[in-house]
């Protein structure tokens, strides 16, 4: 039986300058770059938990909320919120600084990743359950249950 892992085992911390490699022609940094870090990021997580080769399997509810510009230092903030079978839930916030002003860190975007984890031969294998510790972590894991149960819903029925 596979022990039970904390979230703040799997919680990871990853930050970035922007620079002009990571925008369009007016400043303004485009959407899948800043995606792809939180994609690495909630992997990290993911990956930290189980120990295991883990593929992105769903993003729900990509929101960005606050514009990011070259200059602009942003940092991924992720951590497990639920945990099934074989499958991790990965609640990823993207905090956005402007390091010219003395202006308070913003959120700038935030969504929930799905990873599974896989075994050699590439399927999906059981991961460690998570272990809740406070009234928060609770509240993320039944919101992350039911997002699960929620999409196991709507996905097809095999033949």
């Amino acid at each position: 039986m596979l022990k039970s892992k904390s979230v703040l085992q799997s919680t990871v911390t990853m930050s970035l300058m922007m620079l002009p490699e990571h925008a369009n022609p007016s400043g303004n940094v485009h959407g899948g770059e800043i995606m792809k870090l939180m994609d690495t990021a909630a992997g990290v997580a993911a990956l930290r938990h189980c120990r295991t080769n883990v593929v992105t399997a769903r993003v729900d509810e990509l929101e960005f909320h606050y514009p990011v510009k070259v200059g602009n230092l942003i940092t991924c903030h992720a951590r497990l919120s639920f945990v099934g079978r074989s499958s991790m839930e990965s609640t990823v916030t993207v905090m956005v600084e402007d390091l010219f002003s003395e202006e308070p860190t913003k959120i700038a975007l935030t969504a929930f990743f799905t990873l599974v984890s896989l075994n050699k031969e590439g399927r999906p294998q059981p991961v460690p359950a998570l272990e809740i510790t406070t009234p928060e972590e609770q509240e993320l894991f039944e919101q992350g249950r039911q997002r699960y149960l929620s999409y196991k819903q709507r996905q097809p029925k095999a033949p």
